[in-house]
């Protein structure tokens, strides 16, 4: 074991009180749930035979726990006897200490694994909304910036049955509306669902199941480490330092306790994660600040928190309706719609403004028109958001920076619902919010409290006015398209070869320690969410923060896209992992991937082009990899020749790949990305004298998901890849 982890269990014990019956409990839940395992497994080899498959849908990790802290690669029910034999012998089943509780749980995660996965070898597992039961790579990878940054900050394993139903709702509606990620086990769920609480994917509060689902809590962790961590399967005691530091986690088990539920709980405390129950215990039947009594549902929250040591630098708004991040991917149905807005029904847009000190009045919020209270359910609204922002270093360039959360915070209200930006956002707002009182005023709390406590350092003040009236927003709108093709006109007139400076990001080095990436004029950050005018705003907001200035100075290649200083700069911050990069070439030494890209693209080599598939497609590609096998390959920042990690908008960059032949090398796209792209694909494929049609000679899922598939209509269709220079 390494020392220095195992520092942290240090003194937790005083010698001589070590708390017998409780571990007593851990060791024999371990010998049941190992045993139970092993029934299992010999009868599915009985049927099935050791050749059958075993797998967990949509993830490129096997089966995560055993990969994760072994290393071991389980494709067939012959490879986990051996795996199960190693696990008894794991620990010692008389051996009433801390440590030897720890490996038990560990033996306990194991078994847990396997119980579950061969649930899916027997077809067993259908998932019914809002149970998730595994939890896919896809999933992990959507909420990796959000967990890199700590806007999610940690995640809260809740199991059994609580005590009261209705303080069990007020509990994780606490947890919810302090952005907390939730895995939910056991009765628990059926009391949440009860009390009307919205559940699932969408809301990051994962009802993974029942018994030993809960370990789909522990692959999901254990995951991040292999995918954004840059921590290779098997260096079980780096990934149990990583999840410690990264992954602030805790258990709350409320209700009735027994021997396998103890021991699952070691396993999480083996991996650095405390647990909590609502039953009363004796002192000598706990371990400070691993296993503890918290039998008051209003402290055991915060208890929690003090004990992982999360503080939230948070700003109290005053709201009808519960508020956070985990409401972020809450969808508002038209059923449970009362009033939408935009999307092309009404006329809409949202807009912020750099203004004179004379011109706010801090707070002020405004409406003009009539509210919610005003207009019957099901109406449809025009909608204009002018928020007008004062700082003694706000400056212009920061205007769409700010803008662009606009999405992020309202959608952090519960009811709230936000998509697009600019003269094209769609906004809903749910009958059941309508009904707790909210009104449009509070869209002016939620957006001058989150401002100010996003960007202290250049927002002083801030004055919200929202647009109703029909008149009114039409008058708005026209200010507001002005001032965006400004902006536009800026970021057009911005090339990389006009500017003396790229800006490096380095974000999601919590999660990737060796990547970096490199944002210039014509290539946004693979994330997708960082432009060059983003990071240089960035900078100059937080001179110490994760966008870096690198002057560009030498170039060693103009055509690849290669410069001595971002080299340099690249070897210091990769952990001297990296020497070079290329910026204009898939094919050498290319730009690192984390795992938080919105597409990936990947050489096809038998149409001498290359394919490029996003995480909403979930099929099969010509790569003949899924998105979430790529992710994982390409990911965790490696350089990986052929394989990149990208934000969508680059594909239309008139950087894109160019030493690689350009865009006229895409052979392959998931139609949804088609005709997200279409327009400004469109116009690119004309300026490179592709022709207006060439997006229809790009094959999607319609014409085929391999090679073989879609080159006959390549060929049919003229593609230009097919004559150019060899790729490879």
């Amino acid at each position: 074991m390494s020392l220095d982890f195992e520092k942290i269990f240090e003194g937790a014990i005083p010698e001589g009180k070590e708390p017998k019956k409780l571990l007593r409990q851990a060791l024999n839940g371990a010998i049941i749930a190992l045993s139970y395992a092993e029934i299992l497994l010999n009868k599915a080899i009985r049927i099935y035979g050791e050749d059958k498959e075993v797998k967990y849908p949509d993830t490129a990790y096997f089966l995560p726990v055993i990969r994760c802290l072994s290393g071991e690669e389980v494709t067939k029910l012959g490879d986990l006897p051996p795996i199960l034999n190693r696990m008894r012998a794991n620990f010692k089943p008389h051996e009433l200490t801390f440590e030897n509780a720890r490996l038990a749980g560990e033996s306990t995660l194991y078994a847990a694994e396997i119980i579950e996965a061969l649930r899916y070898v027997r077809g067993e597992v259908e998932t019914v909304e809002p149970w998730t039961n595994f939890i896919g790579d896809p999933v992990v990878r959507k909420y990796g910036i959000k967990m890199v940054d700590w806007t999610i900050p940690g995640e809260a394993v809740i199991l059994g049955r609580a005590k009261d139903s209705k303080k069990l709702a007020k509990l994780v509606g606490n947890l919810m509306g302090k952005g907390f990620m939730l895995f939910l086990s056991d009765e628990v769920i059926e009391q949440l669902l009860e009390e009307n609480m919205k559940l699932g994917v969408d809301y990051i509060a994962f009802p993974v199941g029942n018994f030993t689902q809960v370990v789909h809590a522990a692959n999901y962790a254990l995951r991040a480490g292999m995918m954004f961590g840059g921590i290779a399967p098997g260096l079980r005691e780096a990934h149990r330092d990583y999840q410690r530091r990264r992954i602030r986690a805790f258990i709350l088990h409320l209700g009735e306790r027994d021997e396998v539920k103890t021991a699952a709980e070691f396993g999480c405390i083996f991996v650095g994660f405390p647990v909590f129950t609502d039953q009363e215990l004796a002192e000598d039947e706990q371990i400070p600040d691993w296993y503890m009594s918290v039998t008051d549902y209003d402290k055991i929250v915060q208890i929690a928190m003090e004990v992982r040591g999360i503080k939230l630098a948070k700003m109290e708004i005053d709201l009808p309706i519960n508020f956070g991040p985990a409401f972020e991917g809450e969808t508002i149905r038209k059923g449970d719609m009362y009033v939408e807005m935009g999307g092309s029904r009404t006329t809409a847009f949202e807009l912020v403004r750099s203004v004179g000190e004379s011109e706010i009045t801090d707070g002020k919020i405004e409406v003009i028109g009539p509210d919610l209270n005003d207009i019957e359910e099901g109406s449809k609204l025009p909608i204009g958001i002018m928020v007008d922002i004062y700082g003694r270093k706000m400056q212009e360039d920061f205007e769409g920076v700010l803008e662009r959360r606009i999405h992020d915070f309202l959608n952090y209200g519960e009811g709230l619902w936000h998509t697009g930006q600019r003269s094209i956002n769609w906004l809903r707002v749910s009958k059941d919010a309508v009904a707790k009182g909210f009104r449009f005023k509070h869209y002016g709390d939620l957006l001058i409290a989150k401002m100010k406590e996003e960007f202290p350092a250049i927002v002083d003040r801030v004055q919200v006015t929202i647009y109703t009236d029909a008149a009114q927003v039409e008058e708005k709108i026209a200010i507001a398209r002005e001032k965006y093709k400004a902006r536009d006109d800026r970021m057009r007139g911005l090339t990389d070869d006009k500017v003396d400076t790229f800006y490096s990001c380095i974000l999601c080095q919590s999660f990737a320690p060796n990547h970096v990436c490199i944002v210039t004029p014509e290539r946004v950050g693979l994330c997708g969410a960082v432009s060059w005018l983003d990071a240089k705003a960035s900078y100059e907001i937080n001179s110490a923060g994760p966008n870096q200035p690198i002057v560009k100075g030498e170039a060693l290649d103009d055509v690849k896209g290669m410069w001595k200083s971002v080299n340099d700069y690249l070897y210091t911050s990769s952990n001297r992992n990296l020497e070079y990069v290329n910026l204009y070439t898939l094919m050498e030494n290319p730009m690192t991937s984390c795992g938080c890209f919105e597409a990936i693209m990947a050489i096809v080599p038998e149409v001498n082009g290359i394919m490029i598939t996003t995480r909403e497609h979930g099929g099969m590609t010509p790569a003949g990899m899924t998105f979430s096998t790529l992710a994982g390959m390409v990911g965790g920042g490696t350089q990986t020749p052929g394989f990149m990690g990208i934000g969508r908008t680059y594909i239309v960059s008139r950087k894109f790949i160019t030493a690689d032949g350009g865009m006229a090398r895409i052979t392959w796209m998931p139609k949804q990305l088609k005709e997200f792209l279409r327009e400004d694909f469109v116009a690119r494929s004309i300026e490179e004298g592709l022709g207006e049609d060439f997006i229809d000679k790009v094959a999607d899922e319609t014409v085929g998901t391999t090679a073989e598939e879609i080159l006959p209509y390549l060929e049919e269709k003229g593609h230009p890849a097919l004559t150019m220079d060899p790729l490879m």
